[in-house]
C-alpha cells in the first residue's frame, strides 16, 4: 500500500456498494425480480459486504467456501476466514429461484437493500456448523440457537448493495476506506484495533494503553450490530466511550469508530473474524482479550488467543496482541496483571459483569479502581431510565 498501511485481506478492498447510476438501474430491475426478505443479521452483513469490511468476499458464501470455512477455518482459496457469511432461505423459496438468476433482497418493510446474483443453492448441516464454529450443539448458546432457527437452504452469490438499512452513529460509522484515510492523514502505519461490545472499564483501558505504547495509534472500534438482550445498549456504550476519550486518552493518538456487524458469540473463531475485519479497516495489530466474543462457559479462558497459532502469520496478515487478565491491585496501587503483580487475589479489584449490573441497578457506582467515575455516571443514569416496551 502506498500509504504504508497494512494491505486489506486478499490484497484489495472489495467494495460491493453500487454507485449512483448503477443503483438506479438495479432499483428499476428489482421491480421484476423475486424478493427475499432478510433479517437484521443479513442486513448487517450486507453493509459489511458493501463497504469492504468483509473483503475478499463479494457476496454470500457458496458451498465450497462455506464448507471450507466451517471445517478448515479458511476460504476455499486458502485465505484464513473463520465465520460463515450465509443467506438462509426456505426450501419453498429455493424451488422458485433458479441458479444464475437474480433476486431482490428487501428489509421487513419491503425496501430494496441489494440485488443478488444466485450462483448456488445448497443444503447444510446445522449441527456440523454448531459443533465446528461454536464448539457446542447446545441451543442455550445464542449463536447455535440462531443457526438452528435459520431456514434450511443457503443461497450463494455476489451482491450489489443499493441501500444501507441503519445508519445510527453516523459520525463514527467510518468505512474501511474512510478509516484508512484517517490513519494515513495522521501518518499512522502501525494501528492497533480494539473490539468491544461492553463499556470500557479500567482493565480494558490498561491493555489499550499498554498496546498504544508500541504503535502509532489506537482504533477503538465497538460493535454496534445485534447483541444479546442483556448486553448494554449501543447508545449507552457510545456515551461511555465519548466521556472516556474526552478525559483519559490523547486525542491525537486515538480514533473512535463503530463496527456495524452483528455478534455471533463464536468465541475463538470470532476473535479471528474480528481481527480480519480490523485488518480491512487498516489495523496492523489487534488486541485479543482472555475471553474474546465468549458467552457462558463454552470456551477456555485463553482459547481466543491460542487459536491464532493455527494460522500462517503471513496469510493472516494482522498481528494479534494477547494480554493477561488485568485488574487493580490495592498493594501495587495500580493496574496490573498476573505477569506484573506478585500479590494474591484478595488484593485485586475484580468485578463480574453480573455484579456490576446489580450495582448499577441499585444506583451504586462501581469503585474507581474498576470504572472511571465519568463512565460509571453514564451507566448509572442509563440504568435508571425506564425500559421502553
Amino acid at each position: 500500500m502506498t500509504d504504508g498501511l497494512i494491505a486489506p485481506h486478499g490484497g484489495e478492498l472489495i467494495i460491493n456498494m453500487a454507485a449512483e447510476a448503477e443503483r438506479a438501474a438495479l432499483e428499476e430491475k428489482a421491480k421484476s425480480l423475486p424478493t427475499i426478505t432478510v433479517g437484521s443479521r443479513q442486513l448487517a452483513d450486507l453493509e459489511m459486504l458493501a463497504n469492504g469490511a468483509y473483503s475478499p468476499l463479494g457476496g454470500f458464501m457458496g458451498q465450497a467456501d462455506y464448507l471450507s470455512v466451517v471445517k478448515e477455518m479458511h476460504l476455499s482459496n486458502g485465505l484464513p476466514w473463520t465465520v460463515p457469511i450465509t443467506l438462509p432461505i426456505t426450501p419453498e423459496q429455493a424451488e422458485a429461484i433458479k441458479t444464475d438468476s437474480q433476486v431482490a433482497l428487501v428489509n421487513a418493510e419491503g425496501e430494496l437493500q441489494a440485488v443478488m446474483t444466485v450462483t448456488e443453492k445448497y443444503g447444510y448441516d446445522k449441527h456440523l456448523e454448531a459443533r465446528e464454529v461454536y464448539r457446542t450443539e447446545e441451543e442455550a448458546h445464542p449463536g447455535v440457537k440462531n443457526v438452528y432457527q435459520q431456514a434450511d437452504v443457503l443461497l450463494g452469490g455476489p451482491v450489489r448493495v443499493v441501500r444501507l438499512q441503519n445508519q445510527a452513529f453516523a459520525k463514527y460509522r467510518y468505512t474501511p476506506t474512510q478509516s484508512r484515510a484517517l490513519f494515513a492523514e495522521r501518518g499512522w502505519k502501525r494501528v492497533v484495533g480494539f473490539q468491544t461490545r461492553n463499556p470500557v472499564h479500567r482493565a480494558h483501558e490498561y491493555i489499550q494503553k499498554c498496546a498504544l505504547e508500541t504503535v502509532d495509534g489506537l482504533y477503538l472500534h465497538p460493535l454496534v450490530g445485534d447483541t444479546k438482550g442483556d448486553d448494554i445498549p449501543a447508545d449507552v456504550r457510545m456515551r461511555c466511550y465519548e466521556v472516556l476519550f474526552e478525559n483519559y486518552y490523547p486525542a491525537n493518538r486515538v480514533i473512535l469508530g463503530v463496527l456495524p456487524a452483528a455478534m455471533r458469540y463464536a468465541g475463538p473463531r470470532e476473535a479471528v473474524f474480528h481481527a480480519l475485519m480490523r485488518k480491512n479497516y487498516g489495523c496492523s495489530h489487534f488486541i485479543v482479550g482472555r475471553d474474546h466474543a465468549g458467552v457462558g462457559n463454552y470456551y477456555g479462558t485463553y482459547d481466543a488467543q491460542h487459536i491464532f497459532t493455527n494460522f500462517d502469520p503471513a496469510k493472516l496478515g494482522i498481528t494479534p496482541m494477547a494480554f493477561e487478565h488485568a485488574f487493580f491491585c490495592r498493594v501495587c496501587n495500580s493496574m496490573a496483571s498476573t505477569k506484573t503483580c506478585p500479590h494474591g487475589n484478595d488484593q485485586h479489584v475484580v468485578l463480574s459483569g453480573t455484579k456490576v449490573r446489580q450495582m448499577l441497578r441499585a444506583g451504586e457506582c462501581p469503585p474507581p479502581e474498576f470504572s472511571r467515575p465519568e463512565v460509571a455516571k453514564v451507566l448509572v443514569e442509563a440504568m435508571r431510565q425506564p425500559v421502553s416496551q
